[in-house]
């Protein structure tokens, strides 16, 4: 992509960090850390690779996505409001009764949201699903799915590895928000996972490997991804958990934390002065 592209593009993820931080203040409660580690690749599928029509949610030519990885929904929320699917405003709503907005992704009430989620190890799963049955409607879209490397830990995603390799479903791209921390602290002190790139490889997929932060290797993986035949791809792109803020980066206390008013305002001014 041309400079001026990315540079687009780094800018809305600066924007975006900042909606996050601020519906989450507002919303007293949800994910901070995973939220902030995927906001790169949100904006580059929503904002360059991704085909999809705010004005026109359900037409059925749209590239499908679904996070997996639930509870990272302030940031797919932040993202799908930039793109027009609703009103900014709402964000500020954020897991309050009778808000669009729930504390994970339902499709019942949010425009723009394909399946629900939270229930982690489980999207992969239903990502197979829709790609299988766009391939058999002879639909050429594709289907991206987010997961995190703490959900990996789950059963369900390894038989969902396998289905995906068996039916050779080349129109699925799988991309894992590799950030290091869960809930409980490191991954590789709580299930270590590794190695992770050959365990894919092992179950029949294509493995690329990337900084989760560089547009300019997302969007090559995500076009590289697109050419790759009879088997699916996963890109595991290496984060950094609460990117952007230096002191919520690589803290797991702030997995399921949302800042506090002096927080925010601190965090504000360190996004604006970056």
């Amino acid at each position: 992509m041309e400079e001026a592209d990315i540079e687009r593009l780094k800018a809305i993820a600066k924007d975006i960090r900042k909606d996050i931080l601020i519906m989450l203040n507002k919303a007293t409660s949800g994910h901070t850390g995973g939220s902030l580690s995927v906001v790169e690749i949100l904006v580059a599928l929503f904002f360059s690779k991704m085909r999809h029509d705010p004005n026109n949610v359900h037409y059925r030519e749209r590239d499908r996505f679904v996070l997996s990885k639930g509870h990272a929904a302030p940031a797919l929320y932040a993202v799908l409001s930039r793109c027009g699917y609703f009103d900014r405003k709402e964000l500020f709503e954020l897991r309050k009764l009778g808000s669009h907005l729930q504390g994970h992704p339902d499709s019942k009430f949010t425009p723009g949201v394909e399946v629900p989620t939270g229930s982690l190890g489980q999207g992969l799963s239903m990502a197979n699903g829709i790609a299988l049955a766009l391939r058999l409607d002879k639909i050429p879209s594709r289907v991206y799915v987010l997961l995190g490397d703490g959900e990996v830990q789950e059963g369900q995603v390894w038989e969902a590895a396998m289905t995906a390799a068996h039916y050779k479903i080349d129109n699925l791209c799988a991309i894992l928000d590799n950030n290091g921390l869960q809930i409980d602290g490191w991954v590789k002190d709580v299930m270590n996972i590794e190695p992770l790139g050959k365990k894919w490889e092992a179950f029949g997929w294509e493995v690329l490997e990337i900084d989760g932060h560089d547009f300019n290797q997302i969007l090559d993986a995500l076009d590289k991804a697109e050419k790759i035949k009879g088997r699916p791809t996963i890109i595991i792109a290496h984060t950094i958990k609460g990117k952007g803020v230096s002191f919520f980066e690589n803290q797991v206390k702030y997995h399921g934390i949302a800042p506090n008013d002096i927080e925010l305002e601190k965090a504000l001014k360190e996004l604006d002065s970056n």
